[in-house]
């Protein structure tokens, strides 16, 4: 695994917009960045797909394990939720994707640091506009990326008849949910089904047919949201989720995965496990990294090394927090990325790379295209 300084194409901006990604840029600053990229050799590329595969297993082995066992206080879900998640598991209902954040440098196991189970940032740039990146910069190279394929594979596999509805909703305010809202809903296109696009609470609950209605009062029986299921769960509407007869996409039980307290729980069931990084309920002794059992975008994260603490503020924590062995980020001259390795319909995908200054990841992180050489 290397990083190579590069120079970028001529007009990307103009580019990657036409590609969908017209996110590009951030506050004046190059979200997406092809200054650099990463290569990779065909044994790293398979290091990280079975890896992947292998956390997979262990995931789906913890929501068992959560059921059975009753966990789900542990993991900050609240017991008015638990018959809807059980439910949601026991009828099996499918998952489109997943993304592994993972540690590595190429040499040794790739570490798992969280699973991002229920939002799809940066797939986008991962399925596609890396994609046409490689095909302009190293055509002759290949990439770990077969995410628009699986996901389209993972529509046509999903249970409902082609020509069905699905809706789909993101914020209002976010040009980036928008971004990768529109790219999911072109794949549910592409794989055959009848979509509908609105906002996040533009939704209505019609009392008589005991039912979510869109704007135009259809009712809403495949929704797929970008919106977290810890925020979804404490909308003015919650009460009414349980029993809408929706097929939600991200489905429910993935609240199990998407909470940081599932990393004790993997450790738990498989200590010293290669991919795992040792992980607690409890503060651990040593350098540690404490989280909060939701958060996001890096903030509300804790660092304790060598008796230094480093901290990012935040509006996350109230729910509860873990401890997670401390795993120093490769560094590549002040740049300190982070691989996201891509579940698709339960399957190995592809990869994305999000760089930043610090060893924590927050909203202004680079994305970095890559490519591996097959010999």
């Amino acid at each position: 695994m290397q990083r190579l300084p590069i120079i970028p194409r001529a007009g990307w901006p103009g580019l990657v917009a036409a590609q969908g990604l017209t996110f590009h840029t951030i506050d004046g600053e190059p979200y997406w960045d092809e200054t650099a990229c990463y290569r990779f050799t065909a044994a790293e590329i398979d290091c990280l797909d079975l890896a992947t595969a292998e956390l997979q297993e262990l995931c789906i082995a913890a929501v068992d394990e959560v059921i059975r066992r009753n966990r789900f206080a542990q993991l900050g879900i609240t017991e008015r939720h638990v018959p809807f998640i059980i439910d949601s598991w026991e009828r099996d209902e499918p998952t489109i994707y997943g993304r592994f954040d993972l540690a590595w440098n190429g040499s040794g196991a790739p570490k798992l640091l969280e699973y991002n189970a229920d939002t799809p940032t940066a797939l986008l740039e991962a399925a596609v506009i890396q994609w046409f990146w490689l095909k302009d910069r190293f055509p002759d190279e290949d990439q770990f990326n077969s995410i628009h394929e699986k996901l389209l594979a993972g529509w046509r596999s999903w249970p409902a008849a082609p020509g069905s509805l699905i809706h789909f909703a993101c914020v209002a305010d976010s040009n980036e949910d928008l971004g990768t809202l529109e790219y999911l809903r072109d794949t549910a296109l592409q794989a055959g089904y009848t979509t509908e696009r609105f906002y996040m609470g533009d939704q209505g609950w019609d009392a008589a047919l005991g039912r979510f209605v869109d704007l135009a009062d259809r009712p809403i029986e495949r929704l797929f949201k970008l919106y977290p299921w810890e925020w979804l769960l404490h909308e003015d509407f919650a009460s009414h989720l349980a029993r809408a007869a929706v097929n939600w996409i991200e489905p429910v039980w993935k609240l199990i995965l998407s909470s940081k307290g599932i990393l004790p729980i993997l450790w738990e069931l498989a200590p010293n496990h290669p991919n795992l990084l040792e992980a607690s309920f409890n503060e651990l002794a040593g350098d540690y990294v404490r989280k909060p059992l939701f958060s996001r975008e890096g903030e509300n994260i804790t660092i304790c090394r060598a008796g230094e603490i480093t901290e990012t503020p935040g509006s996350y924590g109230a729910e509860g927090y873990i401890f997670q062995r401390y795993c120093r980020l490769p560094n590549y001259g002040g740049n300190f990325p982070v691989i996201g390795s891509w579940v698709i319909a339960g399957e190995p995908a592809g990869i994305g790379i999000r760089e930043d200054a610090t060893e924590i990841t927050t909203n202004t992180s680079r994305f970095i295209p890559h490519y591996f050489e097959e010999s």
